[in-house]
């Protein structure tokens, strides 16, 4: 609240003159201390009363009649590779490739929809639940999709894949290493499509 302050020094008169009367403004703070006070208290009011937000983690099922060097195996049947690389490229292969003598059949597509690589995660699961109620893969087993990054790819692509685990509902994926192997897989599928 401002006050004017009437206490400085009157006028003098000289030769008949009257000198105006200088006055001064103050302004008073104290209101703006409650109003401080004021929102201190509200944001730790309102602090306090914000509730932490949790993640949900899936376990893993723990199956008693498996052998312990079984339960951690992804079986070829439920798994698909995919292999991000340069130019927003992604590779990809049913299995995990772990049989040299018999490569896998590794095909090429990328982020854009349709035929893109959600239609392919779309297309596994569905061949693992025809699995599933044909009784050749047990009520347990789940699609799994290891995911492995090159050097070359982007991180943009990366967080692009795990936005499609979480969308196509892919509850059991990996981000593993790039193998010398994948590499080559990826140069053979580039040589074979640059041969078209």
């Amino acid at each position: 609240m401002a006050e004017l302050d009437t206490s400085s020094g009157g006028g003098h008169k000289k030769g008949g003159v009257k000198k105006a009367k200088k006055l001064s403004t103050r302004i008073d703070l104290t209101p703006m201390v409650d109003l401080g006070f004021l929102l201190i208290t509200f944001f730790i009011f309102t602090t306090t009363m914000s509730k932490p937000k949790t993640m949900e983690i899936n376990m893993p099922f723990k199956d008693e009649n498996l052998k312990k060097e079984d339960q951690s195996k992804v079986k070829e049947s439920t798994a698909l590779t995919i292999l991000l690389s340069k130019d927003h490229r992604v590779y990809y292969y049913e299995g995990i490739g772990s049989d040299a003598t018999n490569p896998p059949k590794v095909e090429v597509t990328n982020f854009k929809n349709p035929g893109g690589i959600r239609q392919v995660i779309i297309d596994k699961k569905a061949k693992v639940e025809a699995l599933i109620r044909s009784g050749s893969l047990g009520a347990t087993d789940k699609t799994t999709v290891l995911i492995k990054p090159d050097y070359n790819s982007t991180y943009d692509d990366f967080v692009n894949i795990i936005d499609e685990m979480s969308i196509n509902g892919i509850q059991v994926y990996a981000i593993v290493d790039i193998s010398p192997v994948d590499k080559e897989f990826i140069a053979l599928t580039e040589a074979a499509n640059a041969g078209n």
